[in-house]
């Protein structure tokens, strides 16, 4: 990667962080695509990834504890298996194409997400126990392996199946995505994977567009723009991943 190629990359992830974390996420996915785009390889993503994610998270995490909008009674039965789960595919080395596929597809089904908006919260019902428990393992599992955090998965379908109101389930996706970022990072290093150089080029962008879009919030900005925006990124990036 030349010097210009990498200022590039930096400039986008610090734009991503910015642009996710204006609508409650921590970004993975778009780092995801803009390594993709940027030409990195499947086996570097993955890992840089979680590690920007991790960084993103905390300050989200941090954010949504001081409003007191995070229920630890809705949190832990997603993550309670979650995190082993997270370490468990993180562990997992897929062939590349697999892993190229995977990823693929995981962009798609954000771009899609982007374009969904969920309906207004109503009859509130938390999921039964067993129901969290398996959820939990399942996302925990494909965060791992994707080198999301899982919460682009958790977010949308705790909301349409109305286990909880919008800023409780915000609170409780960042905090599922900032442990199973740290699980599945520690479970890629576990597997034998050094943690690529270029993760330490991108953390500061990452901080810092992350601090400035949770400070900004959605409210400054109109959300369904910006998730318009990031699905069309998503799409083609994921077009390019899977074509290769």
């Amino acid at each position: 990667m030349t010097p210009d190629q990498l200022l590039i990359l930096i400039l986008a992830v610090a734009v991503v962080a910015l642009l996710y974390s204006c609508v409650g996420h921590a970004g993975a996915s778009g780092y995801i695509a803009a390594m993709v785009l940027a030409g990195v390889s499947a086996a570097t993503i993955r890992p840089t990834a979680l590690v920007l994610n991790i960084f993103v998270a905390c300050i989200g995490a941090f954010q949504f504890w001081r409003a007191g909008h995070f229920s630890w009674k809705l949190f832990w039965p997603f993550a309670v298996l979650s995190v082993p789960f997270a370490f468990l595919g993180g562990w997992i080395s897929l062939p590349a194409h697999w892993l190229k596929l995977l990823l693929g597809l995981t962009l798609l089904y954000s771009a899609v997400r982007f374009f969904i908006q969920p309906k207004e919260e109503t009859g509130i019902q938390p999921p039964s126990l067993a129901i969290a428990l398996l959820t939990g393992a399942l996302l925990g599992l494909l965060s791992g392996l994707t080198g999301t955090g899982g919460g682009i998965f958790l977010t949308p379908l705790m909301i349409f199946r109305r286990w909880g109101k919008t800023k409780a389930v915000a609170a409780v996706s960042v905090v599922f995505i900032l442990l199973n970022s740290i699980s599945g990072l520690l479970g890629v290093l576990g597997s034998g994977q050094a943690l690529p150089p270029l993760a330490w080029k991108l953390i500061p962008a990452a901080i810092l567009g992350g601090a400035i879009g949770s400070y900004l919030g959605s409210n400054r900005f109109s959300p369904i723009v910006i998730k318009r925006i990031l699905s069309a990124v998503l799409i083609v990036a994921a077009y390019k991943l899977i074509s290769q």
